[in-house]
């Protein structure tokens, strides 16, 4: 399969010369593995910044359907409605997405860091779901799996219910092998290591964030050193990661636990208060300086599967982004920190 090097670009909202629209329709589609679940619930686990409570407002005073639906309303899958709400300014985020590969099955995409998947409290217009329908037309293409707002690299589109289904086959039963790349703060005693530690939701400031906890659910990542480099006195690390689960934040809280917290992570970096400051807009200049990099050094740099339609095993891999390769070679031109 030959990549396409085509790029996504949103032109209506972002563009100097349109205005942005006074309401916005959030569309929602049930997908199958939500069958039966409380509207409520769903919303909440798609809106993950928003409490339950939040949901159930959202709920009374926002939500457009064909029919009646409320909070405790049970769900079923192709249920379609959406969240109209007034537009606030949003910050700005990246309007270019390189395409890796089309068909008319799926599209992979390279998500830039800074583009959010899907709509949440900040952001409604600037998203990847956004780009992919002013690219594609329509609500048929939809990411079928998540990476924070943060983090780059590989994202699966499907452009059909069957792909769909396909792929969320394939997720759960561990069919899709997915690798990321991180730089890491410190250096690790060993080239190889395992970080097999069950995670729960829920941290001390931050109510999206994950902990390690034993009553939680199962999580395992295996690791692995590429490169280990200084920066300004501070030993650095290049890391592979490997998923073996799928949890949220898996990769930066096993890192964390593991003593190697990925560089510009301002929930599992210095403190869960970097977090809060930050949403609050009230990172101070040291606040940056320690945390080193804008925004946290995570990459989703390969993912393998086998193709929807014709069960063929395909590959799709995005470079490291500039700024990481620029971290990386900033730390280059120090002494190197020497290999245990």
């Amino acid at each position: 399969m030959t990549p396409f090097a085509t790029f996504i670009t949103l032109t209506r909202t972002e563009s100097q010369h349109t205005a942005t629209p006074e309401f916005v329709d959030i569309p929602f589609s049930v997908e199958p593995n939500y069958t039966g679940w409380r509207l409520d619930r769903y919303l909440t686990a798609k809106l993950r910044r928003f409490s339950r409570s939040r949901v159930q407002r959202l709920i009374e005073s926002c939500l457009v359907a064909e029919r009646t639906l409320k909070a405790a309303t049970r769900i079923t899958p192709g249920l379609r409605f959406v969240l109209r709400r007034r537009v606030l300014e949003e910050p700005p985020t990246p309007t270019h997405v390189p395409v890796l590969y089309e068909d008319e099955f799926m599209v992979i995409v390279d998500k830039p860091a800074g583009l959010p998947i899907h709509a949440c409290a900040r952001y409604q217009v600037g998203t990847l779901v956004a780009r992919l329908r002013e690219r594609y037309g329509g609500p048929g293409i939809e990411p079928v799996h998540r990476l924070d707002r943060e983090t780059s690299g590989v994202v699966i589109c499907a452009r059909t219910k069957e792909a769909s289904r396909f792929f969320m086959r394939s997720f759960q039963s561990g069919r899709v092998h997915k690798e990321y790349l991180a730089i890491c703060e410190g250096a690790p005693l060993a080239d190889e290591l395992v970080v097999d530690m069950p995670l729960a939701v829920g941290g001390a400031l931050v109510r999206i964030a994950v902990r390690c906890d034993p009553s939680g659910r199962p999580s395992r990542t295996r690791f692995r050193v590429v490169e280990r480099f200084a920066h300004e006195r501070q030993a650095y690390t290049l890391i592979r990661a490997w998923p073996e689960t799928g949890r949220q934040h898996q990769i930066r809280a096993h890192l964390r636990h593991a003593g190697l917290p990925i560089v510009g992570d301002k929930i599992y970096g210095p403190g869960e208060a970097y977090y809060d400051r930050f949403c609050k807009h009230l990172l101070t200049a040291d606040d940056w300086a320690r945390l080193r990099l804008a925004r946290h050094a995570l990459h989703a740099h390969r993912v393998s599967f086998a193709h929807p339609h014709t069960g063929e095993h395909v590959s799709f891999s995005a470079p490291l982004p500039d700024d990481l390769r620029q971290f990386i070679r900033d730390g280059r031109a120090t002494p190197r920190v020497p290999a245990h």
